[in-house]
């Protein structure tokens, strides 16, 4: 741990286990003009903290915690890695290492969609996108625990996967016209809420499958609006963007990450959140995994153990 030191309000944690997810390969691809050199990726991490910087309250040395870093500075691919200790949450004694990477990325984008943004009061419906995915299918958890009936979109190999996870009616993009099916499934009515993590042209389409003062939500593109005449459909846009609380410069922004990983392990400590670990590599096999990642056909999560000691 030569390069990580816990400077005012960080923690330097060794990494037992990290997430994979489509920024890592995405950001690998891009790089970033705010890196400094040697760089290493990863936005999910959960470890042990080793090192407490100065004003950090809650957090000693032996500390099993999780954290969702900022993408613009080192990461999880590493032993050692500096973060926000205002992002970081402690991992309850009954949830492991492996569950806690699992749920940061992908289910805190599912939560802050499905619970902090999109509105459920006197709501029936919704359509998430990807079911089979790792935001769609954390989505589609929260919205059926919500009470929600779920429509998600899935190849037909991962229909009984995303009903597993508690979709009511998966629809095959492949074969399957999705405005169609929606509107036969909900007389004409349309969805009350969308969740798209496909694409803008995508969102755009969501337009035409959404009910009278329906809600979308998006975090692969905001949809065109162009055709929407006001005070027609009106409709509710809302923009995910997860990890912008790190460069927002909120400090509330910064603990609502810690907030919703902290609510999202205790879901697994009650049994009432399914990780969806699919596969658990070494860390030798890291590069594999990412690229599974960007082939976009990877069910649930993919988890790298950096340190197998624990």
């Amino acid at each position: 741990m030569e390069d990580a030191h816990a400077g005012e309000g960080q923690l330097v944690i060794k990494v037992f286990s990290t997430a994979l997810n489509p920024v890592d390969y995405q950001m690998i691809q891009s790089g970033s003009r705010n890196w400094t050199y040697p760089h290493y990726n990863g936005v999910d991490l959960a470890g042990e903290v080793v090192e407490v910087g100065q004003n950090v309250d809650g957090f000693q040395v032996g500390d099993r915690v999780a954290c969702h870093t900022d993408l613009n500075k080192k990461g999880a691919f590493a032993e050692y890695t500096v973060v926000d200790a205002l992002a970081t949450a402690k991992i309850p004694t009954a949830v492991s290492f492996d569950q806690a990477a699992a749920i940061l990325c992908a289910g805190m984008t599912a939560y802050q969609a499905i619970v902090q943004k999109l509105n459920s009061v006197q709501k029936q419906t919704i359509l998430i996108h990807a079911g089979a995915g790792g935001v769609g299918g954390f989505a589609i958890q929260l919205a059926k625990e919500l009470g929600l009936k779920v429509f998600t979109t899935a190849s037909s190999v991962n229909h009984e996967w995303v009903k597993s996870l508690g979709a009511d009616v998966a629809i095959d993009y492949n074969i399957e016209d999705v405005t169609e099916r929606i509107l036969e499934e909900t007389d004409g009515e349309g969805i009350d809420l969308v969740l798209n993590t496909v694409s803008s042209a995508e969102a755009t389409k969501d337009l035409d499958r959404l009910a009278f003062s329906g809600q979308l939500a998006y975090i692969a593109g905001a949809p065109d609006l162009t055709n929407v005449k006001p005070f027609s459909l009106s409709p509710s846009i809302h923009e995910i963007a997860l990890g912008a609380a790190h460069s927002s410069g909120s400090v509330r922004a910064r603990k609502n990450l810690s907030f919703m990983a902290t609510e999202l392990m205790k879901k697994i400590e009650r049994g009432t959140l399914d990780p969806m670990i699919t596969e658990v590599l070494p860390r030798e096999e890291l590069p594999a995994g990412l690229k599974k990642v960007k082939g976009r056909h990877v069910r649930g999560k993919i988890i790298v153990r950096i340190f197998d000691t624990f």
